[in-house]
This record gives structure tokens, C-alpha cells and sequence, in this order.
């Protein structure tokens, strides 16, 4: 029976284990040789209805936001402030580990299967707009940071700006990809960003440090640019479609990239459960 308590024991400490590993070094970040995704770290993929835990039959906790992740995504959640404090890991986990990156991926093959598909007149007219944040770049290290917390401490202006000053996000590799195809087909990138204008140069020079290199127009927030985001984006998108663009395509990580006017043929989103912008 001691026999039996000391596998027993030795086994749950091993999943304990195995399960915290799965976070461990946070800023490893979008690696091709990191193989650990968000769903190999869940030792049960499968759970129980209303599942429980430990001799006292505790509820098991962070079950639920994958749903409340679903319920962001899939806009039935709106206007949401802050990741609940009790998902903070559960959507670092996430961001930071391989599934976050397969997703972006698996939007970004539908998005060039799509582009290949497109009859196209070839007129320099075709244009594709990207959203910057989250979309072309990840502000991840950003939000890993203690201070931050994933989305699950109130956003600081003055420190997310004093990041993007940096010029260090990353690319998003997915969607670098499908930048990249869309140039080898003839279709022009747009970016349009609620970036200050006052930081297009650092927003360039970080652009162009992981990859994009060449677009039609890099349109960033002025002092004029008033009301919501959906206002503005439908508003600088509507000014491209009167010069005579045609918008085959738009991708984003929020939904406001993606609704009001002028939203082109055809509309992607990437994953984002860290903060909402209406």
C-alpha cells in the first residue's frame, strides 16, 4: 500500500511539474524550435463536467477561460476593460506559448489561399490593409512585463507608449508571411494604426527591422483623428477607397479593424485576449 501512495504521489508531482515548465521563460516567445503548445500543457484536454480536484473536491480553477477567450474572439464579449485577474496566466500561457503562433499561422493560410484565388487586374489599384499592433507586431514582451500582466492591469498610456518608442515588438511570423506573399502577387500593403503620428518614425524603423519593408501607406492616428476606432479606420479607409483603391482584403487582431465602412472584400482576424478596442 506505501508501495501504491509513493507512485501516486510521484506521478501527481510530475504532472505538477511537467504543467509548470510550460511557462517557464516567458520571452521565448514565436520560436520555429520551441514544440510545447498551449494544449499539450493541459494534462487533461478532456475535463469532466463540472470537474473537481483534491481530496476536498476544490473546483478546478481557469476552466473557464477558455470559454471567456472564445467569448473575446468571437465578439460576444465587448467593451471589456481588463483580463480577469483569475486568467491572467491562463492568457500569457497562451500568448507566449506555440499555440498563439499556430493560430496566427492557420489565419494567415486561409488569407493567402484566398489572395492566390483572386482575380486581380494588375492595375496597382489592389491593396491589402493591416493593422499594426497585434497584427504586423506583437507588443507581447510589453505585456508580459510584471506591470502588465497580460491585459489583467489597467493599460498605462504613458508606459505602452514609452514602449512602442523602443521599436523593439517583434513580427507576428504568420502575418509577415502573408505580407510577404501578398507583394509577390501584386497586391499593396496598407497599414492603418491608432499609433500616434508622432512615433511614424520609430514605427517605421521597427517595420522594416523585422520585415516589412515596403507598402503603399503607412497611415498613423493625428491630432485630428477624433472618435472611436471603428470611426477611424472607416474613415481613412473610406478616404483609400475615394482615391481609387480597391480593398481585397483587411486583417486585424480587433474587431473594430474589421467593422463600419469600406471594410474591403474580405475581412481576417487574428487572435488577441489581452485588450479590447471598440
Amino acid at each position: 500500500m506505501k508501495n501504491i501512495s509513493a507512485v501516486l504521489f510521484l506521478l501527481v508531482a510530475l504532472a505538477a511539474t511537467s504543467h509548470a515548465t510550460c511557462f517557464r521563460n516567458p520571452l521565448r516567445l514565436l520560436t520555429d524550435d520551441d514544440q510545447t503548445s498551449h494544449a499539450e500543457c493541459i494534462t487533461s484536454p478532456i475535463h469532466l463536467l463540472r470537474p473537481k480536484s483534491g481530496a476536498a473536491g476544490h473546483n478546478v480553477p481557469q476552466i473557464n477561460c477558455l470559454s471567456w477567450r472564445l467569448a473575446v474572439e468571437t465578439y460576444n464579449l465587448r467593451n471589456w476593460k481588463l483580463v480577469p485577474e483569475s486568467c491572467e496566466n491562463y492568457v500569457g500561457h497562451y500568448m507566449l506559448g506555440k499555440q498563439y503562433r499556430e493560430d496566427c499561422d492557420a489565419v494567415a493560410d486561409i488569407a493567402i489561399a484566398y489572395a492566390k484565388n483572386l482575380t486581380l487586374a494588375g492595375d496597382g489599384k489592389e491593396i491589402w490593409v493591416f493593422d499594426i499592433d497585434e497584427t504586423s507586431l506583437s507588443n507581447a514582451p510589453y505585456y508580459a512585463r510584471s506591470d502588465v500582466q497580460f491585459g489583467a492591469i489597467p493599460y498605462n498610456d504613458t508606459k505602452f507608449n514609452a514602449w512602442v518608442a523602443e521599436g523593439a515588438a517583434p513580427a507576428v511570423p504568420g502575418v509577415l508571411r502573408l505580407y510577404k506573399t501578398l507583394l509577390s502577387l501584386g497586391i499593396k500593403p496598407v497599414f492603418i494604426s491608432g499609433t500616434k503620428e508622432v512615433y511614424r518614425e520609430v514605427r517605421i524603423s521597427n517595420l522594416k527591422n523585422v520585415g516589412y519593408r515596403n507598402w503603399e501607406k503607412l497611415i498613423l492616428k493625428g491630432e485630428n483623428d477624433t472618435g472611436s476606432a471603428v470611426v477611424y479606420k472607416s474613415n481613412k479607409r473610406t478616404e483609400l477607397v475615394e482615391a481609387g483603391y480597391r480593398i481585397v482584403g483587411n486583417i486585424g487582431d480587433q474587431w473594430s479593424d474589421l467593422l463600419g465602412t469600406n471594410v474591403g472584400d474580405r475581412t481576417f482576424k487574428v487572435p488577441d485576449p489581452m485588450y479590447f478596442i471598440g
